[in-house]
């Protein structure tokens, strides 16, 4: 769906805006949006077409005549670089204006107590995948950083305990400082619920809660395509919202949080208490569920209900049309979802859980790299910025105010 851009007036910037947003639309889709003549967009998109910075995107939207062909920008006109700091990985993406994947990388690392490191290992995959793509430093609009914890008023890591060795930093000056490039940083969830929102399981849904289960449990919120952060940037913190009185204490202060119960270290010390020395790994414990293992397959049941009831509550409050499930633990698939969905449709509302379905996500351990680059096409405003004035100067014609 293409909607409509408001408070810009200058014909390019508002082509520009939709393109960037939705990463190709027909000239009829184009017009609707920024309220501009037929004749003034196909002239727009003659001058970006001449000066090679837009192409016809793969496919046409069936039509009762002619199919209606759909332009989107080329990597001429911009890249953008998303960065995902996981707590055991760092994984790089790099995609064009016109929300093209070009390349990715990762490796794994423990980034929890080693931010410097960290931040060199992912500046070195930016160069990397940056020279695979044949892009100059010069052609990143910006980089979305994604952190695996919540981000406060001041961008800086929050000292609640949720990511030893980055309290009080600025990862995304850090890491700007090294790349010479333009870094917003974000919260790992909500990258990778924008992500499943605009590429993945969440395409054609309203409302849509993103759930990351992994070492921990992070939750994204999207309404209509925009993120909800919260007062504080601590919205969808749902791993550390109490599920049960006593239990162990958690990694924020906190005893009774729902990561206590369900993340993957919580399942692998469940295992390791029943003596199981084979299972060290969230990717063991998967595999052997796969296998039919008995134990295994029972600690992700019995995650599957505690996370049902955790999510029946939100399903409570916020009344979402989708929940999408990722993250590492995410990939057992129905041997979690089962029982979450049960256990969530029989804690929910009758008429909100009915509504609601219950999904794995689509892009899987790649969504919050994605998640990034289009945190800088969708919400950054001062790559947007390096967006029209990179595409103006080849145009050789001034950039107009917004």
């Amino acid at each position: 769906m293409v909607t409509a851009v408001r408070g810009v007036t200058d014909p390019l910037r508002l082509l520009l805006a939709v393109l960037r947003r939705d990463g190709a639309a027909t000239r009829a889709q184009l017009g609707e949006a920024t309220g501009l003549s037929r004749s003034t967009v196909s002239g727009v998109l003659g001058d970006l077409r001449r000066a090679g910075l837009v192409g016809d995107a793969t496919g046409q939207l069936p039509t009762k005549g002619r199919p209606a062909a759909r332009v989107r920008l080329l990597s001429r006109a911009g890249v953008a670089v998303g960065v995902d700091l996981g707590r055991t990985h760092v994984r790089v993406a790099v995609c064009d204006a016109g929300h093209t994947v070009l390349a990715e990388r990762s490796c794994r690392m423990a980034v929890d107590e080693h931010a410097d490191e960290a931040l060199d290992e992912a500046a070195r995959l930016v160069a990397d995948v940056l020279a695979e793509c044949g892009v100059r430093p010069a052609g990143v609009l910006g980089v979305g950083l994604g952190v695996p914890a919540p981000m406060g008023r001041d961008r800086r890591v929050p000292a609640m305990g949720l990511l030893p060795g980055w309290t009080g930093r600025d990862p995304a000056a850090e890491l700007g400082s090294r790349l010479h490039m333009t870094v917003v940083a974000e919260n790992d969830a909500n990258l990778g619920t924008l992500a499943e929102s605009v590429w993945g399981a969440g395409r054609t849904a309203s409302w849509v809660v993103y759930l990351k289960i992994a070492s921990g449990v992070g939750a994204g919120i999207v309404h209509d395509g925009s993120v909800l952060r919260g007062a504080a940037g601590l919205a969808g913190e749902l791993g550390h919202t109490t599920v049960t009185d006593g239990g162990v204490v958690c990694r924020c202060g906190n005893r009774g949080c729902l990561e206590g119960l369900v993340g993957g270290g919580a399942l692998l010390g469940q295992l390791a208490a029943a003596g199981r020395t084979d299972i060290g790994t969230v990717a063991d414990l998967l595999a052997a569920a796969r296998r039919g293992d008995a134990g295994c397959r029972r600690v992700l049941a019995d995650a599957g209900e505690t996370l049902g009831l955790a999510v029946a509550n939100v399903v409570n409050v916020l009344n979402p049309d989708l929940v999408v499930c990722g993250g590492e633990l995410g990939l057992a698939g129905d041997l979690l979802l089962e029982p979450l969905r049960t256990r969530l449709h029989r804690g929910a509302l009758a008429v909100a859980g009915s509504e609601v379905d219950v999904v794995p996500a689509a892009l899987g351990e790649r969504a919050e790299a994605l998640g990034g680059c289009l945190l800088v096409l969708r919400e950054s405003p001062e790559c947007a910025e390096r967006l029209v004035r990179s595409v103006a100067e080849q145009l050789d014609r001034p950039a107009a105010a917004g």
